[in-house]
């Protein structure tokens, strides 16, 4: 019996945007306890492009092995095409979305830039009908990043970043400095602090403080005119929705007993001052739950959270949309449609 096919964007080699290419691949299976989704969106992440290029800023330990071709692609937004026979929960033409595999299928096993996608059932969730695939496939890393940081974390697995468990921390009446709010996980960062009660401060560059504003931002700060280092003092919590070792810079700006918690952990060497200032330094590692993104439909749906979309491009033109994603200031979410 041939084999069915479908369009989707694969690459066979580790590089920049030119790796992706536009063609036909297999469809995939549909295993016990997943669904066949027809996408109608994905949205692009990070790790979308630093498995692009193989991972080469991490460690070499670190980097997940796999084998080409491979698709990209955790978020999507579509319509169950079919279930598996042991019942999911999920029937065929339901409105859905997911994180797809994060962070157990990293390689591209089965991902979202295609036409379908298998998703394991409890990956996914009933998708909030009150705004469209684009906005919905923009949602789930980036806000499931964000929830887990700061509400929930939702499980118990071990963290590859660090030895102890990600603990949130109250956030009602406390002083909440995102940096890096305009971006995907930082713009819903800055709108679950705000809508746990936090007093929030984004940093951003100014083309964006209308926006920010408009999300719930207390205050701005033009982090290329004023460092933020430099003006802030005695914070509750700063996020650091950029990360990496520059985030030690915002140890001084927060009082005993606080916390940072960098997005991205490596390359963080602010330990022995974090202890001396008795600030908790502490990440998540985010991971798929459709639990989790059904527990958040409703606030999709009335608006207390919303997704900010920078740009959208037909999944053909994934290369372009690449191309964006590395041209940097990115506000909100990249998103890829299926027609």
């Amino acid at each position: 019996m041939p084999t069915k096919t479908m369009k989707a964007v694969r690459q066979h080699a580790f590089g920049g945007p030119d790796v992706l290419v536009y063609e036909n691949a297999p469809m995939p299976d549909v295993k016990a306890g997943e669904v066949l989704v027809r996408v109608h969106a994905a949205s692009l992440n990070p790790p979308d492009w630093y498995l692009r290029d193989g991972f080469s800023s991490l460690p070499p330990e670190w980097r997940p092995q796999g084998s080409f071709p491979i698709i990209l692609g955790t978020d999507i937004s579509g319509v169950v095409e079919s279930v598996a026979d042991d019942g999911t929960g999920f029937s065929a033409g339901d409105e859905v979305y997911a994180m797809v595999r994060f962070p157990e299928g990293m390689f591209g096993d089965s991902r979202g830039h295609a036409h379908y996608v298998s998703v394991p059932a409890s990956h996914l969730a009933m998708r909030p009908t009150k705004i469209g695939h684009a906005q919905a496939a923009g949602a789930p890393m980036s806000l499931l990043t964000a929830w887990q940081f700061l509400v929930d974390l939702g499980h118990d697995e071990p963290n590859p970043l660090q030895p102890h468990r990600h603990e949130p921390v109250p956030l009602e009446g406390k002083t909440v400095v995102v940096n890096g709010a305009a971006g995907g996980v930082g713009h819903f960062m800055l709108q679950v602090a705000k809508l746990r009660g936090a007093h929030v401060i984004a940093v951003a560059s100014a083309r964006h403080e209308a926006l920010l504003r408009d999300l719930g931002a207390d205050e701005f700060i033009d982090y290329t005119r004023t460092k933020p280092e430099d003006v802030l003092s005695d914070v509750d919590l700063v996020i650091d929705a950029v990360g990496g070792a520059g985030a030690a810079r915002f140890l001084k700006t927060i009082k005993p007993g606080g916390a940072l918690f960098p997005v991205n952990p490596l390359g963080f060497a602010g330990g022995d001052e974090a202890k001396e200032r008795n600030i908790t330094v502490s990440a998540a590692q985010v991971r798929s739950s459709g639990a989790q993104l059904a527990e958040l439909v409703p606030l999709l749906d009335d608006g207390s959270i919303r997704v900010v979309i920078d740009s959208t491009y037909p999944l053909a033109d994934a290369r372009k949309a690449h191309e964006r994603a590395a041209s940097g200031h990115i506000q909100g979410k990249i998103v890829l449609t299926v027609e």
